[in-house]
């Protein structure tokens, strides 16, 4: 069985990191909704803040260092994304925008997207809405109806799982992912040892799926 290539992206500073707890949790919840469908997924994870002076020489040179060009190439062959942020300033932060910045136009055209943002206090929540899916919708890619925000005192929730809290946001989430992945042919390498290939899914499917 080929695995869908997930990749995670965290935008995390500090380590231990909010945001990268929070994206480890939505990749736990997906990929577990992914093998009740009996369906695997291979998961790379890009900590930004390891890449941080890689995207700015970018910037300046116009060519990615190793390290990014290996996060730019595993984001571009990605059947779906988990993207995690910190908001500041009620916004993604500079870093998160920087490497969707140095990517292709064109290399999250239709890709499925999970995007979460994490904060001190929930008042930033709707930074996901103003700022988060207004990029996504921009690099055309099909960005899930949920979006999961975590603010401090979010962490201590103890709702039920599947129904309340942060817990909830996230099972939901990662069950609409699952759900437009399950919509798409996985893209790993072809039965007969040729390039991975993409199978375009009209949206309507792709949005059937979330129904599943």
């Amino acid at each position: 069985m080929t695995a869908y290539r997930l990749v995670v992206i965290s935008a995390g500073l500090s380590k231990p990191s909010s945001t990268r707890l929070l994206a480890d949790r939505l990749t736990e919840s997906t990929v577990r909704r992914l093998a009740l469908d009996g369906r695997e997924a291979d998961v790379t994870v890009v900590e930004l803040r390891d890449l941080a002076t890689e995207i700015a020489n970018n910037f300046v040179t116009g060519f990615p260092g190793p390290a990014l060009r290996e996060a730019i190439e595993a984001v571009t062959r990605a059947d779906g994304l988990i993207t995690v942020t910190p908001i500041f300033a009620a916004s993604y932060s500079g870093l998160f925008k920087s490497f969707f910045d140095v990517l292709d136009p064109d290399a999250l055209t239709g890709k499925p997207v999970l995007i979460a943002a994490t904060g001190g206090t929930p008042r930033h929540s709707l930074a996901l809405e103003h700022a988060v899916r207004p990029l996504f919708s921009y690099l055309r890619s099909v960005v899930v109806p949920t979006s999961v925000y975590a603010a401090t005192d979010d962490w201590g929730s103890t709702g039920d799982r599947l129904t309340d809290g942060l817990p909830g946001r996230i099972e939901r989430a990662a069950g609409e992912l699952a759900g437009l992945l399950a919509g798409r042919a996985p893209s790993g390498p072809a039965a007969d040892g040729g390039e991975p290939g993409e199978t375009v899914v009209p949206f309507a499917e792709q949005l059937a799926a979330l129904r599943v």
